[in-house]
């Protein structure tokens, strides 16, 4: 008698002849995310953005679960529970006075699967200089750039290079410390940007040759039997009272600023192959967003990689760029992030419990 494994949410196929079937639990998915209000850096988004994602996947079929996890105990609960996938909607989850727990070196001791990057890579996400620094290294262009702290360069002699400038913290998200105030052309603007961000963030301050060109941001899923997945789209803020359009805090807060599908093939070609090489040379898994900028002569720069993009619907740039550049709705994005992890559990079954394997069968057939 053959023996056919039937899976609920793999859409097993029924047969004619007689089957002995073994019962095996449907797949267990859970959604790891914390409180974000502390975090430099808000992954997914809110709860709500987080909710839409745990509804998505709900929708395909799959049994999951919405964790906010707030300690090491949160986590061990989970690693009890023994899920064949976690969704990592942040990096880590903040410790007062201790070390931050991140979620992807966590799993990893701990052999879980799970969505996104190793520990390594997110570092590239969380700071942009450990970032431009490696692709330069790999041959990928980047702004040029220096550090600097207050009183650290005493005129404008001093600088590395000239005005104009730009000016941001190393590793704000979500354009913080970011605003009209960053584009700087005398010493005296640079030396009152460096202190104002130094005294926010506690940190020395990322000081960016300023690229008078165009701006772009691209999402790439790595959608297993799909192939790498590139959605490109220009960002266009608003212009300010002085003239200037940056793509800060109060921009990004207001969603006042336009996304827009990129016309121009060869221009196109360009900002899609830097974007790509950007995200193999960081060792990226999964999915990812990096954002590229032109200079007045169409030149293309890596800005930063984003590795654990907002998942806000209707805003977030990551399905945003989905939906212009493919007309995916906000669940295929979703069903397209998850197949890397979905991919990892499958490679553990038998061939006939993974999933589409009735699919493979008819064709077969």
């Amino acid at each position: 008698m053959d023996e056919f494994f039937s899976l609920h949410h793999f859409h097993p196929a029924t047969y004619s002849a007689s089957y002995t079937f073994i019962t095996v639990q449907p797949m267990y998915i859970e959604i790891i995310t914390t409180p974000n209000e502390a975090l430099k850096e808000s992954g997914f988004g809110t709860l709500e953005a987080c909710k839409s994602v745990l509804g998505a996947i709900r929708r395909m079929g799959y049994n999951t679960r919405l964790n906010v996890c707030r300690t090491k105990d949160d986590l061990d609960d989970i690693v009890k529970r023994k899920p064949d996938l976690a969704i990592l909607a942040v990096k880590y989850i903040p410790v007062r006075h201790g070390n931050d727990i991140w979620l992807s070196d966590y799993f990893s001791r701990h052999g879980l699967n799970f969505t996104g990057s190793s520990r390594e890579v997110l570092e590239f996400d969380s700071n942009k200089v450990l970032a431009k620094t490696h692709l330069i290294n790999k041959g990928i262009k980047t702004a040029n750039y220096f550090m600097a702290a207050p009183n650290q360069y005493k005129n404008e002699a001093d600088l590395p290079f000239a005005f104009p400038l730009f000016l941001k913290p190393l590793d704000a998200a979500n354009g913080n410390g970011i605003d009209d105030l960053s584009y700087v052309t005398s010493f005296s603007g640079y030396k009152n940007k460096i202190a104002s961000l130094y005294d926010t963030f506690k940190q020395p301050v990322l000081v960016e040759e300023y690229l008078d060109g165009r701006e772009f941001t691209v999402a790439i899923i790595n959608a297993q039997n799909e192939g790498l997945i590139t959605s490109v789209v220009e960002i266009i803020p608003p212009t300010s009272g002085n003239g200037l359009r940056i793509l800060g805090a109060q921009t990004k807060m207001e969603d006042s600023e336009r996304l827009i599908a990129l016309d121009n093939g060869k221009l196109k070609s360009k900002v899609t192959a830097l974007a790509v090489d950007a995200f193999h040379a960081l060792g990226a898994r999964d999915f990812g967003r990096i954002d590229i900028k032109t200079d007045v002569s169409g030149g293309c720069y890596f800005m930063e990689a984003n590795l654990v993009p907002g998942m806000t619907q209707r805003s977030s740039y990551f399905p945003e760029a989905c939906r212009i550049a493919h007309a995916f709705s906000y669940d295929t994005v979703v069903e397209r992030v998850l197949a890397g992890g979905l991919c990892r559990v499958s490679s553990t079954m038998p061939p006939d419990m993974q999933p589409d394997a009735d699919k493979r069968l008819v064709s077969a057939i």
